[in-house]
């Protein structure tokens, strides 16, 4: 049984107690990827500010503790994860084009045949820049 009804104690209306279960489903269900909170809350018939209540408490909970000390709704293998750390990743050195640029900037009835070097590829694209405005 996933969800406990509320007990009628004459007119009053009481909380509804959900079991551990069933909020560890219901937020492995809302951290499915494309899904919203409020669609998930809307199935399960629960607002979505609680959904999004166990979510947060869910987030906040450290994971690494030991199984006696973690709350029950954190043991649902689904919302276990690996810590994440930082990897380094080595980039390749820039390449630069063998050569020279060369360019012919024509304006009215002139030609002008410009070689720039082609390590200075970002210097060359600043100049034409300039040159155009």
């Amino acid at each position: 049984m996933h969800t406990i009804s509320p007990q009628a104690a004459g007119d009053r209306r009481r909380r509804r107690l959900h079991s551990d279960e069933f909020k560890a489903n219901a937020v492995a269900s809302a951290a499915q990827p494309g899904v919203s909170m409020a669609s998930v809350a809307m199935s399960l018939g629960i607002n979505a500010n609680l959904l999004r209540r166990w979510v947060r408490d869910a987030e906040v909970s450290p994971f690494n503790s030991a199984e006696g000390n973690t709350p029950k709704l954190l043991r649902s293998p689904e919302l276990k994860s690996s810590p994440s750390s930082f990897v380094p990743v080595q980039l390749p050195a820039p390449v630069t084009p063998p050569g020279d640029i060369r360019m012919e900037v024509k304006r009215g009835s002139t030609t002008v045949v410009v070689t720039w070097p082609a390590a200075l590829v970002l210097e060359c694209g600043t100049w034409l820049r300039e040159l155009l405005r």
